[in-house]
Protein backbone atom coordinates (compact mmCIF):
# COMPACT_ATOMS: atom_id res chain seq x y z
CA UNK A 1 0.00 0.00 0.00
CA UNK A 2 1.00 3.62 -0.46
CA UNK A 3 0.49 6.54 1.95
CA UNK A 4 0.85 10.03 0.44
CA UNK A 5 1.38 13.03 2.71
CA UNK A 6 0.66 16.54 1.40
CA UNK A 7 2.17 19.38 3.43
CA UNK A 8 1.43 23.01 2.60
CA UNK A 9 3.92 24.51 5.05
CA UNK A 10 5.85 27.48 3.69
CA UNK A 11 8.86 27.68 5.99
CA UNK A 12 11.73 25.30 6.64
CA UNK A 13 11.56 23.87 9.22
CA UNK A 14 7.78 23.99 9.31
CA UNK A 15 5.30 23.14 12.07
CA UNK A 16 2.94 22.01 9.31
CA UNK A 17 5.52 19.49 8.06
CA UNK A 18 6.20 18.44 11.66
CA UNK A 19 2.52 17.65 12.21
CA UNK A 20 2.35 15.86 8.85
CA UNK A 21 5.36 13.70 9.76
CA UNK A 22 3.89 12.77 13.14
CA UNK A 23 0.55 11.85 11.63
CA UNK A 24 2.33 9.71 9.05
CA UNK A 25 4.39 7.97 11.73
CA UNK A 26 1.27 7.23 13.79
CA UNK A 27 -0.38 5.72 10.71
CA UNK A 28 2.62 3.71 9.55
CA UNK A 29 2.96 2.20 13.03
CA UNK A 30 -0.31 0.38 12.32
CA UNK A 31 -0.41 -0.31 8.59
CA UNK A 32 2.24 -1.75 6.26
CA UNK A 33 2.71 0.92 3.61
CA UNK A 34 5.30 2.91 1.71
CA UNK A 35 5.08 6.68 2.13
CA UNK A 36 5.72 9.75 0.00
CA UNK A 37 5.73 13.37 1.15
CA UNK A 38 4.68 16.16 -1.23
CA UNK A 39 5.87 19.63 -0.17
CA UNK A 40 3.60 22.12 -1.92
CA UNK A 41 6.00 25.05 -1.42
CA UNK A 42 8.36 23.30 -3.84
CA UNK A 43 5.55 23.14 -6.42
CA UNK A 44 4.14 26.66 -6.06
CA UNK A 45 5.44 27.89 -9.44
CA UNK A 46 4.28 24.75 -11.24
CA UNK A 47 0.81 25.06 -9.68
CA UNK A 48 0.51 28.64 -10.96
CA UNK A 49 1.72 27.59 -14.41
CA UNK A 50 -0.89 24.86 -14.59
CA UNK A 51 -3.68 27.35 -13.92
CA UNK A 52 -2.39 29.63 -16.69
CA UNK A 53 -1.49 27.03 -19.31
CA UNK A 54 -3.84 24.18 -18.47
CA UNK A 55 -0.93 21.71 -18.51
CA UNK A 56 0.95 20.48 -15.42
CA UNK A 57 4.77 20.55 -15.50
CA UNK A 58 6.41 17.18 -14.90
CA UNK A 59 6.95 17.49 -11.13
CA UNK A 60 3.40 18.64 -10.52
CA UNK A 61 1.99 15.92 -12.76
CA UNK A 62 3.91 13.33 -10.74
CA UNK A 63 2.52 14.76 -7.48
CA UNK A 64 -1.05 14.73 -8.79
CA UNK A 65 -0.62 11.15 -9.99
CA UNK A 66 0.79 10.11 -6.61
CA UNK A 67 -2.24 11.50 -4.77
CA UNK A 68 -4.63 9.81 -7.20
CA UNK A 69 -2.87 6.45 -6.83
CA UNK A 70 -2.49 6.56 -3.03
CA UNK A 71 -4.23 4.08 -0.76
CA UNK A 72 -4.35 6.70 1.99
CA UNK A 73 -3.88 10.47 2.15
CA UNK A 74 -2.73 12.85 4.88
CA UNK A 75 -3.29 16.54 4.08
CA UNK A 76 -2.00 19.29 6.37
CA UNK A 77 -2.21 23.05 5.89
CA UNK A 78 -1.28 26.18 7.82
CA UNK A 79 -4.21 28.42 8.69
CA UNK A 80 -4.47 31.70 6.78
CA UNK A 81 -7.43 34.07 7.36
CA UNK A 82 -9.27 31.40 9.36
CA UNK A 83 -9.11 28.82 6.56
CA UNK A 84 -6.72 26.64 4.55
CA UNK A 85 -3.94 28.36 2.64
CA UNK A 86 -4.36 29.43 -0.99
CA UNK A 87 -1.51 27.13 -2.02
CA UNK A 88 -3.22 24.16 -0.38
CA UNK A 89 -6.57 24.91 -2.04
CA UNK A 90 -4.92 25.53 -5.42
CA UNK A 91 -3.27 22.12 -5.38
CA UNK A 92 -6.48 20.28 -4.58
CA UNK A 93 -8.33 22.35 -7.18
CA UNK A 94 -6.09 20.61 -9.74
CA UNK A 95 -6.92 17.10 -8.54
CA UNK A 96 -9.23 15.23 -10.90
CA UNK A 97 -12.80 15.35 -9.63
CA UNK A 98 -12.92 11.57 -9.12
CA UNK A 99 -9.36 11.03 -7.86
CA UNK A 100 -10.24 11.09 -4.15
CA UNK A 101 -13.54 9.22 -4.33
CA UNK A 102 -13.57 6.68 -1.50
CA UNK A 103 -9.94 7.37 -0.61
CA UNK A 104 -9.16 7.27 3.15
CA UNK A 105 -7.96 10.71 4.24
CA UNK A 106 -6.69 12.29 7.45
CA UNK A 107 -6.78 16.08 7.82
CA UNK A 108 -4.57 18.37 9.88
CA UNK A 109 -3.90 22.07 10.31
CA UNK A 110 -1.50 24.33 12.19
CA UNK A 111 -1.88 27.89 13.42
CA UNK A 112 -0.58 30.47 15.81
CA UNK A 113 -3.55 30.35 18.17
CA UNK A 114 -6.04 27.80 19.45
CA UNK A 115 -8.88 30.10 18.30
CA UNK A 116 -8.61 28.55 14.83
CA UNK A 117 -8.96 24.96 16.05
CA UNK A 118 -12.31 24.44 14.29
CA UNK A 119 -10.80 25.15 10.87
CA UNK A 120 -10.51 21.40 10.34
CA UNK A 121 -14.29 21.10 10.65
CA UNK A 122 -15.64 24.24 8.97
CA UNK A 123 -13.13 24.43 6.11
CA UNK A 124 -11.09 21.26 5.55
CA UNK A 125 -13.72 18.59 6.15
CA UNK A 126 -16.31 20.17 3.79
CA UNK A 127 -13.67 20.47 1.06
CA UNK A 128 -12.68 16.80 1.22
CA UNK A 129 -16.28 15.68 1.62
CA UNK A 130 -17.02 17.55 -1.62
CA UNK A 131 -14.13 15.63 -3.21
CA UNK A 132 -15.80 12.43 -1.92
CA UNK A 133 -12.80 11.35 0.15
CA UNK A 134 -13.41 8.98 3.06
CA UNK A 135 -12.34 11.36 5.84
CA UNK A 136 -11.57 9.76 9.21
CA UNK A 137 -13.45 11.13 12.25
CA UNK A 138 -10.47 12.65 14.05
CA UNK A 139 -8.77 15.69 12.54
CA UNK A 140 -5.76 17.26 14.27
CA UNK A 141 -5.16 20.96 14.81
CA UNK A 142 -1.95 22.13 16.45
CA UNK A 143 -1.43 25.69 17.71
CA UNK A 144 1.97 27.10 18.58
CA UNK A 145 1.47 26.39 22.28
CA UNK A 146 0.72 22.73 21.56
CA UNK A 147 4.30 21.94 20.60
CA UNK A 148 5.53 21.10 24.07
CA UNK A 149 7.31 17.93 25.01
CA UNK A 150 4.38 15.73 24.00
CA UNK A 151 2.42 17.94 21.60
CA UNK A 152 -1.09 16.84 20.62
CA UNK A 153 0.08 13.26 21.03
CA UNK A 154 -3.22 11.59 21.93
CA UNK A 155 -5.12 13.03 18.98
CA UNK A 156 -2.26 12.19 16.61
CA UNK A 157 -2.24 8.58 17.81
CA UNK A 158 -6.01 8.32 17.54
CA UNK A 159 -6.12 9.87 14.06
CA UNK A 160 -3.30 7.65 12.79
CA UNK A 161 -5.06 4.56 14.07
CA UNK A 162 -8.29 5.61 12.36
CA UNK A 163 -6.54 6.15 9.04
CA UNK A 164 -4.71 2.83 9.33
CA UNK A 165 -8.00 1.03 9.99
CA UNK A 166 -9.64 2.79 7.04
CA UNK A 167 -6.75 1.91 4.72
CA UNK A 168 -6.83 -1.73 5.82
CA UNK A 169 -10.58 -1.86 5.29
CA UNK A 170 -10.36 -0.25 1.84
CA UNK A 171 -7.68 -2.77 0.90
CA UNK A 172 -9.95 -5.65 1.89
CA UNK A 173 -8.32 -6.26 5.25
CA UNK A 174 -11.46 -6.07 7.31
CA UNK A 175 -9.81 -7.58 10.37
CA UNK A 176 -7.32 -4.96 11.60
CA UNK A 177 -4.35 -6.03 13.66
CA UNK A 178 -4.71 -6.14 17.45
CA UNK A 179 -2.80 -2.90 18.02
CA UNK A 180 -5.00 -0.99 15.57
CA UNK A 181 -8.20 -2.44 16.99
CA UNK A 182 -7.17 -1.57 20.54
CA UNK A 183 -6.19 1.97 19.58
CA UNK A 184 -9.34 2.65 17.59
CA UNK A 185 -12.02 0.87 19.62
CA UNK A 186 -10.91 -0.32 23.06
CA UNK A 187 -13.49 -2.31 24.99
CA UNK A 188 -14.38 -2.34 28.63
CA UNK A 189 -14.55 -5.50 30.73
CA UNK A 190 -18.30 -5.75 29.97
CA UNK A 191 -17.70 -5.69 26.22
CA UNK A 192 -19.02 -2.17 25.64
CA UNK A 193 -17.07 -0.02 23.22
CA UNK A 194 -15.58 2.96 25.00
CA UNK A 195 -14.33 6.23 23.56
CA UNK A 196 -10.86 6.09 22.01
CA UNK A 197 -9.61 8.62 24.52
CA UNK A 198 -10.80 7.72 28.05
CA UNK A 199 -10.64 11.40 28.91
CA UNK A 200 -13.63 11.92 26.61
CA UNK A 201 -15.69 10.39 29.40
CA UNK A 202 -18.39 8.48 27.56
CA UNK A 203 -19.26 4.83 26.92
CA UNK A 204 -21.20 3.38 23.99
CA UNK A 205 -23.52 0.64 25.27
CA UNK A 206 -24.41 -2.10 22.75
CA UNK A 207 -28.03 -1.95 21.60
CA UNK A 208 -28.84 -5.46 22.85
CA UNK A 209 -27.53 -4.62 26.32
CA UNK A 210 -29.55 -1.41 26.43
CA UNK A 211 -32.70 -3.17 25.21
CA UNK A 212 -32.34 -5.86 27.87
CA UNK A 213 -31.99 -3.18 30.54
CA UNK A 214 -35.18 -1.47 29.35
CA UNK A 215 -37.11 -4.75 29.34
CA UNK A 216 -35.95 -5.46 32.90
CA UNK A 217 -37.82 -2.35 34.04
Amino acid sequence: MKLVVVSAGLSSPSSTRLLADRLAAATLDRVPADSEVIELRDLATEIAQHFVTGFPPARLAAALDAVAAADGLIAVTPVFAASYSGLFKSFFDLIHKDALTGKPALLGATGGTARHSLVTEHALRPLFTHLRALVVPTAVYAASEDWGEEGPAQRITRAGAELARSMNSAAGRNAPDADTAAAVAPRSATGAVTSVDPADGFTVVPFEQRLAALRAH
